[in-house]
């Protein structure tokens, strides 16, 4: 059975399913924003990340302020937790 969430009815320190998350890339210091969704909904040119891809799994439960490392196909990044919201 398949529950709708409404992220605007959520709330949370830490990442967590629906939320939406603004990171800094560490390395060159570009911000991105991402949607943390399920895999049937991600797309990645839309900002929205499946909560079984590498970023989002590195992603759950840290706060505002955590940096994480990500092994992704470009190699290693890194980036640091700007903003939690749930719009």
């Amino acid at each position: 059975l398949a529950q709708v969430i409404d992220p605007k009815t959520l709330s949370s320190d830490k990442v967590v399913f629906g939320a939406t998350v603004t990171l800094s890339d560490i390395d060159n210091e570009e911000e991105v924003r991402y949607f943390i969704v399920g895999t049937d909904e991600s797309d990645i040119s839309a900002g929205k990340l499946s909560i079984e891809s590498p970023v989002a799994r590195a992603l759950i439960g840290k706060e505002e302020g955590d940096e994480i490392k990500v092994k992704t196909p470009k190699g290693t990044r890194n980036f640091e937790i700007i903003n939690i919201e749930f719009i």
